[in-house]
């Protein structure tokens, strides 16, 4: 394969448009759209490793690349399979997005899996530009960029962690969490996802693809904070729990973690 930046995209586009396109099949069977979200996490670590294999750059920096984009992707795609899609009916925001986005026809879901592979190619441009970096690997922005990986991999696990263990309880099941970094914002594992992205703008610091590593952050932020991430959950919250959500949405943030503006405690009940 060439190590044309152009001719790497086009392999990845086509390569992720055909795995799409086999979850859009198995989709139609299981009636569980979260499969897109579990294919865009595996189409990433899949991409990237093709970069580290065909595109130019240091063995050392690629190695390492892809070694977070495994725990990255491979961890939150295994969190989606096993919380949202194995034993799972579909995701509550998922069946919301079919009435209003007309999911439930075919070419409708088809496209949207596409629009997921067209995704993973677009969030592997910071990968690729952080391999273009023309310096020795490992210098001192490069370990800052880890550090910041690392905060954003740990506190979304930990946010992802926390909400779990807490509606795996029954007598949960109608309450707003409000434990460890839930206490703190709305969405910490949003917060946390998007943190994770700044890892590549720090780490390409230097790199003359400096700039396509800003689509991680800027992209995911707005998608996260606008589009199918927070406005999508929020409306879904207000659905189950009503009053006591708009009362946690009173006192948290919705995404930046900070102190409630009370002095609440997080055992406090918040039930329907």
């Amino acid at each position: 394969m060439s190590s044309d930046p152009l001719t790497l995209l086009l392999w990845a586009w086509i390569a992720m448009a055909g795995w799409m396109a086999l979850l859009w099949l198995v989709e139609r069977a299981r009636r569980n759209a979260s499969l897109a979200d579990v294919g865009w996490c595996v189409g990433l670590v899949v991409v990237v490793a093709g970069y580290a294999w065909s595109a130019t750059g240091e063995f050392e920096r690629k190695l390492l690349l892809v070694g977070m984009a495994a725990v990255y992707g491979l961890r939150l795609g295994g969190y989606i399979l096993f919380n949202r899609v194995i034993g799972r009916t579909e995701d509550p925001r998922y069946r919301r997005l079919r009435q209003v986005w007309r999911l439930e026809q075919p070419l409708s879901m088809f496209l949207y899996f596409q629009v997921q592979a067209a995704a993973v190619v677009l969030f592997s441009l910071p990968f690729l530009a952080v391999t273009q970096n023309p310096r020795p690997p490992f210098g001192l922005w490069e370990l800052a960029g880890v550090l910041v990986w690392l905060t954003g991999i740990l506190g979304e696990s930990f946010a992802d962690r926390q909400l779990a263990r807490f509606r795996a309880k029954p007598w949960n099941h109608d309450r707003v969490c409000r434990e460890g970094l839930w206490l703190f914002s709305r969405h910490p594992n949003y917060f946390f996802e998007w943190i994770h992205w700044w890892a590549y703008v720090v780490m390409a610091i230097g790199s003359p693809g400096w700039l396509l590593t800003w689509i991680g952050p800027l992209v995911m932020g707005v998608s996260l904070t606008r589009v199918t991430g927070i406005p999508w959950a929020e409306e879904q919250a207000l659905r189950t729990r009503g009053d006591d959500y708009r009362r946690y949405q009173a006192v948290t943030n919705a995404f930046l973690p900070w102190w409630p503006k009370t002095g609440q405690s997080s055992s406090a009940p918040f039930k329907n």
